[in-house]
């Protein structure tokens, strides 16, 4: 379990705020309806042939509609002139009038029109402000406006204000680029408002970008709100994930507890049954047949006297061990970390490691009369990972412990380890072994096929780094250096299926740090992947891929199917793609440059080096074939990449430009360049 002070929690939201989702803007003008109205009013993705025929649909509103929808549109604010005119402005945010371009220390600014726009930029991210507008009557039922900058809710966005509330608001994406937004105003025709536009966060991405609000009775974009009225809709909000695990509401961390038992997958995770931020630790369920879609049930562990509850694991004891099943009826048994101290009625208290029980395959708990089952010996002891081995018959317990120790300066000092504990029955522990480096947060430690060599363990720690090595039940000795996991920027906290039928181990991450904006929801996890050793002239290093069962979301068949065509074909055909929730393999030429940008996310090879870098981001690929290999894996607000059949990976949140849903492939000396892909369009694992 992630402690506060390595992932603050969230500020706690100060106003309701509301997702906007993608439709093209065929004529690039505000007042424009960008989908039938039924899909508009329903808050639906329409199928792609809505989309595609987009120069006839745009003409036909043109040559129809357009001068009419135009004629009736209100342009509120512009912000070409030299001051705000008689919008209010606090604090040093906003300057003393719009901006006509980029600001000093500022990344490039775009999408704005005409000269000037809103920046609150002025003085840097640490400054705030709010910039509030003169009072209206609302006579027209959207609005629709540019937007740009931090994704911070309810700290960097626009609202709207009626009777002193906040009934409306919407954030940029932590991008500099101004992109379209829409407020459904409906119900607060003949009501008076007011548009105020807030900086009131000093951190990175500390500020807001807005310009050109338009009063219309046509949506720019679909409005969406954060709850569904049509129940049958639900898990379909702005920026809900189609095929990555969320919470139904509120916040998600760590998952705990991956066990399988009669055909059915568990997953707990870390959740705040109160709120969307950090707080309140509890262990959410839920269960699937084929690790996509998930039926979330009653939460397994509440908080108690001994603390909150942090991250810990759980097995099926198969030879009941602990005495807790009944015959034909193993225990499921989770092993969780008590909190002490995170809540009133844990006052004073230390962490601890804590025993529960299930007898009806996880539904309802008991805890052990006999906790803690492993007392306090360090700093936040915490998130054990238990699994039985079968070698010496015993429980194995990998641990966190924090072990103060003096500094130079004799102040002191945490010193991050990983404990092993071994156990008979679960509930008497003995110390071990430590290991040997520095290990922080969330161990997990797995045998994994694939290896000719001896060295088949793999032990990792939250951020994902990972030593190969041999583990004979007590100690665990590294035969690689600390290795790299993941590359990108989102992935935490993973734990792994490791007791399955079929052998596979499963890992599934947290992609921690998302952007929600407007949603019931906070946090995902990543997709599931297997874990699988291979031998490379630089030693076993782990190969990371989607389960087979990703490939039961196709669609039906390949979107686009290229083998070896040209690169000026493969691009032109990928351009003209509408993508949202896609599985994309790709073959590009390893001895030549070429960037991607999907859905404005960019993905680049630079071959002097073998550097592949994603967001910014860079792993050196250990490349010797005359190809770079890619399997993208596009989620409405992540990308995962595989690179090299599994062995390099990035895992990014992002919220995407809600004007994008296009991939283009760049390649400057193209000449004699062949590319191959394919593209699949995926299902949303929430629907039927």
């Amino acid at each position: 379990m992630p402690c506060p002070k390595l992932h603050p929690p969230p500020e706690k939201l100060q106003c309701f705020e509301y997702g906007f989702r993608h439709v093209e803007s065929h004529a690039g003008k505000s007042g424009l309806p960008s989908r039938p109205p039924r899909a508009l009013i329903r808050g639906m993705h329409p199928p792609a042939s809505v989309f595609r025929p987009a120069s006839v649909f745009a003409a036909a509103m043109l040559a129809g509609v357009a001068s009419r929808a135009l004629a009736a549109d209100e342009l509120f604010a512009d912000f070409e002139g030299a001051d705000y005119g008689q919008w209010v402005v606090t604090g040093n945010a906003f300057g003393t009038g719009p901006a006509k371009g980029t600001l000093a220390n500022q990344q490039s600014v775009g999408g704005f029109r005409g000269n000037g726009f809103v920046d609150s930029y002025a003085g840097g991210d640490a400054s705030t402000g709010t910039l509030t507008s003169p009072s209206f009557r609302v006579s027209k039922p959207f609005l629709n406006f540019l937007v740009g900058g931090g994704a911070h809710e309810g700290k960097t966005c626009v609202n709207v204000v009626v009777d002193g509330r906040v009934v409306r608001s919407a954030t940029g994406r932590d991008d500099e680029t101004l992109s379209m937004a829409t407020l459904d105003l409906a119900e607060f025709v003949g009501k008076d408002a007011r548009i105020r536009i807030v900086d009131d966060d000093t951190g990175g991405w500390g500020h807001v970008n807005a310009d050109h609000f338009v009063f219309s009775d046509t949506a720019a974009t679909p409005p969406v709100f954060t709850v569904i009225p049509d129940a049958s809709r639900l898990y379909d909000e702005t920026w809900r994930p189609q095929f990555h695990f969320t919470a139904r509401e509120n916040w998600l961390n760590d998952p705990n507890g991956l066990v399988a038992l009669d055909g059915e997958y568990h997953l707990f995770f870390q959740h705040n049954p109160e709120g969307r931020e950090w707080g309140n630790m509890t262990w959410g369920h839920a269960v699937s047949t084929d690790l996509f879609h998930w039926k979330q049930l009653g939460h397994a562990l509440y908080p108690d006297r001994w603390g909150t509850m942090f991250s810990g694991s759980a097995v099926i004891d198969r030879h009941n061990t602990s005495g807790f099943g009944k015959p034909g009826q193993p225990p499921m048994v989770a092993l969780y970390t008590a909190a002490g101290g995170s809540s009133e009625e844990s006052k004073g208290r230390p962490f601890t490691q804590c025993l529960a029980y299930s007898l009806d395959k996880g539904r309802t708990w008991t805890k052990y009369g006999g906790n803690p089952v492993v007392p306090n010996v360090g700093e936040g002891d915490r998130d054990p990972k238990v699994f039985w081995h079968e070698p010496t018959h015993r429980w194995v317990m990998p641990l966190y412990v924090g072990e103060n120790e003096a500094g130079a300066d004799g102040k002191k000092k945490t010193r991050n380890r990983l404990h092993i504990y071994t156990s008979p029955d679960l509930k008497t522990w003995s110390f071990a072994s430590k290991f040997a480096e520095d290990l922080y947060e969330c161990p997990g430690l797995v045998r994994l096929r694939g290896s000719r060599g001896p060295a088949d363990w793999m032990l990792w720690g939250a951020s994902g780094e990972y030593w190969v090595g041999t583990f004979d039940g007590r100690e665990f000795k590294a035969t690689t250096p600390k290795l790299r996991g993941d590359h990108g920027a989102n992935a935490y906290a993973s734990q792994a299926y490791d007791d399955l039928p079929d052998h596979r181990v499963i890992l599934v991450p947290w992609m921690n740090g998302g952007k929600y904006p407007g949603m019931p929801f906070n946090q995902q996890m990543g997709v599931p992947v297997t874990l699988e050793l291979r031998d490379t002239p630089e030693g076993p290093r782990v190969r990371k891929w989607p389960v087979k069962e990703l490939d039961g979301l196709d669609s039906g068949g390949p979107l686009l199917a290229k083998a070896s065509r040209s690169t000026t074909e493969t691009a032109s055909a990928l351009a003209g793609l509408d993508l949202e929730t896609n599985d994309i393999r790709l073959e590009l030429p390893s001895d030549r440059d070429w960037m991607i940008q999907l859905r404005g996310l960019p993905i680049e090879w630079v071959h002097n080096g073998g550097k592949l870098r994603v967001r910014g981001r860079e792993a050196v690929l250990a490349q010797k074939g005359p190809t770079v290999s890619l399997r993208l894996v596009l989620d409405r607000t992540s990308l995962e990449t595989f690179a090299n059949d599994g062995l390099v990976q990035f895992s990014d949140c992002f919220l995407p430009p809600p004007n994008n849903r296009r991939m283009k492939l760049e390649m400057p000396d193209s000449k004699g360049a062949r590319v191959s892909c394919e593209v699949r369009a995926l299902r949303s694992a929430w629907r039927p």
